[in-house]
């Protein structure tokens, strides 16, 4: 049996604090921005210019939270990770439909491939 894609996932009804929010990805269910109580603004925003009204969190990668607007094979998405020590501490990727992608990370590098951005991230210091 698949999992469930994350879109799919039904949505948490609490609210979460920065500490809380998970370190590894839930199979279960999705914590929509809306859940986030700090969440910053633009986290709020990542998906209006894509049209996409979800943007949820997927985990933690070193400090960082992760969260994306869209989904997550082959399509317009947005991942942006917010710095859980300093939120105003923002990187974002861009996924386009056919499978490429752009984002700087904390590095200073912009990376094409989002493997690569990821693990900016997890070696930020």
């Amino acid at each position: 049996m698949s999992p469930t894609p994350a879109e799919e996932r039904p949505p948490v009804t609490r609210d979460y604090s920065t500490g809380e929010l998970p370190p590894t990805p839930q199979r279960d269910y999705l914590i929509p921005v809306e859940h986030w109580i700090e969440a910053p603004p633009e986290l709020r925003a990542l998906g209006d210019d894509l049209g996409i009204d979800l943007v949820a969190y997927k985990r933690r990668i070193g400090d960082f939270l992760l969260w994306r607007a869209g989904p997550a094979v082959k399509a317009d998405a947005r991942y942006m990770a917010v710095d859980s020590r300093d939120l105003s501490r923002q990187y974002t990727f861009r996924l386009f439909p056919d499978g490429t992608g752009t984002g700087e990370g904390p590095d200073g590098t912009t990376h094409a491939r989002f493997r690569l951005w990821k693990e900016s991230l997890r070696d930020a210091k």
